[in-house]
């Protein structure tokens, strides 16, 4: 089972004891702002169950986060395959999310440079993207540290939210594979 370690952070496979505190995180209105919305702990199980399995099956995945020697789990970061068409798909999206207590300490842009290393050096994928909500400031700083560009012409509107959902514009942001 492949893990992934950075000097602060451990990304880990999913542990039963991770789903309480993954369900406060979906749970709480300052993650959840940039998203369709909050999930219930039932959803949120669910979904840690599916993250899981990706996990086992493909020895990759949104991998959980422990703070080494601080914090059993702040949240995840990893790679998945969006289940939505749009014209950038299929593809392979770059992601976290993270419990509020844990912003603004880097935790996003070291655990993403692990899992971006990890696409391009392990997986030998050509490409990876990430996309968030246009609002979405934080997320799209990480996503820029991290050194992937946005070209406003990829800009899409998210097909699973309605025509007048005020989160459905969003941005896209890809980076290549550099060849040796």
């Amino acid at each position: 089972m492949t893990s992934l370690a950075t000097a602060r952070l451990l990304l880990r496979p999913w542990r039963e004891s991770d789903k309480a505190p993954f369900a406060e995180l979906n749970a709480d209105p300052r993650v959840t702002a940039t998203l369709a919305g909050s999930l219930t702990r039932e959803e949120s199980d669910a979904f840690a169950d599916r993250i899981a399995a990706h996990i086992d099956e493909h020895g990759w995945g949104l991998w959980a986060i422990e703070v080494r020697d601080k914090s059993p789990f702040i949240g995840y970061a990893g790679l998945s395959r969006p289940s939505f068409e749009a014209p950038f798909t299929p593809c392979v999206e770059i992601g976290w999310r993270l419990a509020f207590p844990h912003w603004s300490h880097g935790y996003a842009t070291e655990a993403a440079l692990a899992v971006k290393a990890f696409a391009f050096d392990t997986l030998r994928l050509a490409e990876i993207v990430s996309f968030t909500t246009t609002g979405n400031l934080r997320s799209r700083a990480v996503i820029e540290r991290i050194g992937l560009a946005r070209d406003p012409a990829d800009d899409f509107d998210h097909p699973r939210l309605g025509t007048d959902h005020p989160l459905r514009p969003h941005v896209l942001y890809r980076t290549r594979r550099r060849l040796p």
